[in-house]
């Protein structure tokens, strides 16, 4: 007796547990939210173009400062004349702004640094035919201090340096 009994509450008791399988369209919707907030948390936190633009402003930083320390040899080496291609007026460092070139490379600098940008950022070895550097060179109407300026820096950076 104990077996049909323990048998009929058994079966009472599955026929009232209804069991489902799969999710239901909230379960769903939930995750499909939850998920797009992170990944749209992890796109904000790893932007790639924003440190792509980091790098190139840095490289721009570098190349400026290479380009002054060649400036300023040139000017040790000469009695403080600058070369000739650097005017008081602010030009693109190219064959046809201030061309300093022939007077820097390969003797203070091995190649002109160009801007990652422009020309694919390969650095200009020979001073033959046309060339940009996109970077800009001045010298002070009053000393012979030069500044050198990236005018392509990205995120709203003024990269420009004086001596």
């Amino acid at each position: 007796m104990n077996k049909k009994l323990l048998y009929c509450c058994i079966v009472k008791l599955l026929r009232g547990k209804r069991s489902f399988s799969g999710f239901t369209m909230i379960e769903i919707m939930i995750v499909i939210g939850i998920v797009s907030v992170l990944s749209t948390m992890v796109l904000v936190v790893f932007n790639p173009s924003k440190k792509f633009s980091q790098a190139y402003n840095t490289k721009r930083r570098t190349d400026i400062n290479s380009l002054l320390n060649a400036i300023n040899q040139y000017a040790a080496d000469n009695k403080g004349a600058l070369p000739s291609g650097i005017s008081t007026s602010t030009q693109i460092i190219s064959n046809t702004g201030a061309n300093i070139c022939l007077v820097l490379v390969p003797q203070y600098i091995a190649s002109l640094p160009v801007d990652p940008l422009t020309n694919n950022g390969t650095p200009i070895a020979t001073c033959s035919g046309s060339f940009n550097t996109n970077y800009t060179a001045s010298k002070s109407a009053t000393n012979n201090r030069v500044t050198v300026s990236a005018p392509a820096a990205e995120l709203g950076e003024i990269i420009s340096v004086t001596r």
